[in-house]
């Protein structure tokens, strides 16, 4: 357990009232009365910024008297602010832990970046929401300097002595303990005080000019930085130069690259635009212009504290997540080049991986020199544009795809300009230069694994989005996995197509009623579930034609059939709390899911006095798909009522049910039915990370998907189909395409007397269109490959991890 060592507690009265105190509410008791305290003068030191505390006059002027929260312990008194400041830091040492383990794997494992992202998107949110709560016990006093002030007393070096972790092993009853190993904590590092001083140098010389170009001074300190510098060899003095040094730089890149439409309108235009009062945030009016993908909250925070006026004070304003975010953005480079951090073993070093390359997954996605066809999205984009085309030809509607074909084109070019290679890297006009240019002018994403990650992320999720969107303003998706079905009912396909059987299962309630293929009837169940889904379609295309922000402009809830939202998506209209998910969005069989109906509280049906669900949107959802046998099984009730019922729940059916914890081999244990209700930190984000996975690259690749070229699959088997039903003059074709009613709607119509007159020369046309060649639904994948998310955890088992899980690292051990 983090704790203070007895010495601090031992002092006497007089050592009290000599102990330097924050300018946090009530760190340390008054002894005295107030006025022997004005007796203390303080004052600043100038040069490197120091934790050093301000005068208690100052520290307690204007502070109202329901802020001072005093408890009586046994040992003395000690406040409630400096006791959430304690369990702060645990969390924030805890969760910096096992980011770093997490972009480790993302570099030595070959786990995708888009999770380490995601899981680490989460922490930050932890950390906010523990920060807010300090806000709201304490206001004013929820800034990183305050709580770091107070946490060492205003002396980093004294303080030293008085944290420390003790490593626990836990008895086999698992109840004794032994004590292994007990070592003082590195403050400077465990609490990013590293971090903060990088950054608050960074601000305090970007102030000096606002130019985007360092001071003479810290060019001195920064302009020879090597990526290639062997941390290995090194001291600890010189990578914690070598660190500094490239954080600096990197966040002189991201401030000019995020900041550059406004000093491009201010140098090239002339407006008169006042910096230190520029909104930079995402509901800002500057957002609407892209600059960078993934990080853009982050980069908006630094550069509002960067453009302020030299000279101001800027240590207030900085609030812990940001010190948070900035230090997980920094591990992830040093993680890759064998630098990590061990809470009891100090700085671990180990070879640098060799296969990694930060910009791995996002060229796989953006694939720009087109190494992988069908795979990557550019190419997709292109060739979707021309399939509009034709498309438009065939209805003799030129206007029919050009809101469309207008908006691909726009996302792509942000895709190409903004993601992993920034138009940056060539020069922006009166914006200087990457800092990176003698080595890597693209340095900004080549020396950043978090953004490459943070930036995938995003793009993931607007693509997906858009994907869908686009998706459910053309019939042919609906027309084909109906044509599908009724082929693998009536036995023309033996063995169901795997895009479409696959693309039928991820979404269900798209495609049929109630989320069931028909077996029948399925003409009545074709009509039913398509009835005019083109008319707000055009609507939609219309107002989407006048694009702003896409973020803004795509609601998949306007959608008319693909309403089915990534786990991804609904992460990020959750602001990243697992609490705020709403329960119409939790995917059944998910690890969330068992996380949320785990912790359901029963209640008494007084007909029967059984304890029974309550009747909750996602108790309704989860009894559609399981039975509530089950159900009750998993909060921990079902297990005492089973063995007074004639039915046990069959083995088969809990296998099932408890094979998303199978694999677990460093994560948190499952103590059985309940026994996840209380999980916190990183616990949770180890079970949560398999759900990241199972949407990104895994069972359930939501996020996996390149709907752009899905569509064109989509496209070119109705070309097929027509060119071969053409061929021989097939009634039905005649009918549909050369005197149909519908003929705005030439393949809605086809369809349609298919599914009615199921002429068999039309079903063995399809049938052998569909099937040569059979599309499977890996061509259509932005990764290389898959993967078991539940037993693997979505990392490579040819890993080249130095590291693995070797118990001395403490990942298989209780640290305390």
């Amino acid at each position: 357990m983090l704790n203070v060592n007895d010495e601090e507690e031992k002092e006497d009265a007089s050592d009290e009232e000599d102990e330097p105190t924050s300018n946090a509410t009530g760190s340390r008791p008054m002894t005295k009365p107030r006025s022997k305290a004005k007796k203390r003068k303080g004052g600043k030191k100038k040069g490197k910024p120091k934790f050093k505390p301000a005068a208690k006059e100052s520290n307690l002027d204007g502070v109202p008297l329901e802020s001072y929260r005093i408890i009586d312990d046994e040992d003395g008194i000690v406040t409630e602010y400096l006791m959430s400041l304690y369990s702060f830091v645990h969390q924030w040492i805890e969760l910096r832990d096992y980011i770093q383990k997490v972009w480790r794997q993302v570099s030595y494992q070959s786990l995708n970046s888009a999770v380490a992202a995601e899981v680490s998107s989460l922490a930050i949110a932890m950390v906010k929401k523990a920060q807010n709560q300090i806000w709201i016990d304490f206001p004013n006093h929820e800034n990183y300097y305050t709580i770091m002030n107070t946490i060492t007393r205003g002396d980093i070096e004294k303080a030293q002595s008085n944290y420390g972790l003790v490593l626990h092993r836990i008895g086999p009853d698992g109840k004794t303990s032994e004590k292994v190993q007990q070592v003082n904590v590195d403050l400077k590092e465990q609490f990013s005080i590293h971090t903060y001083q990088t950054l608050l140098a960074f601000v305090k010389d970007f102030q000096n000019t606002r130019t985007g170009k360092p001071t003479k001074s810290m060019l001195a300190e920064i302009k020879n930085w090597d990526p290639n510098f062997n941390l290995q060899q090194a001291n600890n003095e010189q990578r914690l130069k070598w660190r500094r040094a490239y954080t600096i730089n990197w966040l002189y890149d991201l401030v000019n690259v995020f900041a550059s439409i406004v000093t491009q309108r201010i140098s090239m235009q002339g407006q008169k635009i006042v910096l230190e009062k520029v909104d930079w945030s995402p509901n800002g009016p500057w957002d609407d212009h892209r600059r960078l993908y993934g990080l853009n909250e982050f980069a908006g925070e630094i550069t509002w504290l960067a453009m302020q006026t030299p000279g101001t004070d800027i240590q207030q304003k900085i609030l812990p997540h940001t010190v948070f975010q900035l230090q997980c953005i920094v591990d992830s480079l040093a993680t890759s080049r064998g630098w990590t951090l061990h809470p009891l073993r100090g700085h671990v070093l180990y070879p640098p991986a060799r296969r990694f390359r930060p910009r791995r997954d996002v060229d796989l996605f953006m694939d720009r020199e087109n190494k992988r066809p069908n795979h990557g999205y550019c190419h997709g984009v292109d060739i979707l544009k021309q399939l509009y085309n034709k498309d438009a030809a065939l209805h003799r509607n030129p206007a029919r795809h050009e809101a469309s074909a207008g908006l691909l084109t726009i996302f792509r070019q942000d895709f190409i300009n903004w993601l992993g290679a920034s138009k940056y890297q060539s020069g922006l006009t009166n914006v200087p230069p990457s800092r990176f240019t003698n080595t890597n002018s693209n340095g900004l994403w080549e020396y950043s694994p978090a953004l490459c990650g943070f930036g995938l992320m995003e793009a993931l999720d607007l693509s997906f989005t858009m994907g869908l969107t686009l998706m459910d303003r053309i019939p042919e998706p609906l027309c084909l996995i109906h044509l599908h079905n009724l082929l693998v009912q009536k036995g023309y396909i033996i063995q169901p197509v795997g895009f479409y059987a696959t693309m039928a299962e991820l979404y269900p309630e798209a495609f049929f009623a109630d989320g069931k293929a028909p077996t029948s009837n399925f003409q009545e169940a074709f009509r039913a579930h398509c009835s005019r889904p083109r008319a707000r379609g055009q609507n939609a295309r219309r107002s989407m034609s006048n694009y702003t922000n896409f973020s803004r402009i795509l609601n998949q809830m306007e959608n008319d059939n693909f309403k089915t939202k990534s786990l991804l998506r609904i992460f990020r209209e959750a602001g990243w709390d697992a609490d705020r998910v709403s329960e119409a969005d939790i995917p059944i069989m998910s690890i969330l899911w068992m996380l949320r109906i785990g912790q359901i509280k029963l209640i008494t049906d007084p007909a029967t006095g059984e304890k029974v669900l309550p009747d909750t949107e996602l108790v309704r959802r989860s009894k559609a798909k399981l039975p509530e046998k089950a159900l009750l099984q998993i909060t921990g009730i079902w297990e005492k009522q089973a063995k007074q019922q004639d039915e046990p729940i069959p083995e088969e059916l809990m296998k099932t049910l408890m094979k998303d914890m199978a694999g677990y081999k460093t994560g948190p244990a499952y103590k059985g039915p309940g026994g996840m209700r209380d999980l916190t930190g990183s616990q949770l984000l180890d079970f949560l990370k398999l759900d990241f996975v199972s949407d990104i690259c895994g069972s359930r690749p939501l996020s996996s998907l390149n709907y752009v070229w899905a569509k064109n699959l989509f496209f070119l088997a109705f070309t097929g189909i027509e060119r071969r039903l053409e061929e021989v003059q097939n009634p039905m074709w005649k009918m549909a395409y050369q005197t149909s009613s519908m003929a705005g709607e030439k393949r809605l119509s086809l369809t349609t007397m298919i599914l009615s007159e199921q002429d068999e020369e039309c079903l063995e046309i399809i049938a052998d269109v569909l099937t040569d060649p059979r599309a499977g639904f890996m061509q259509f994948i932005y990764w290389e490959d898959l993967h078991d998310d539940y037993s693997s955890g979505g990392l490579d088992p040819d890993s080249e991890d130095p590291i693995g899980d070797d118990p001395r690292n403490g990942s298989l051990c209780t640290v305390m």
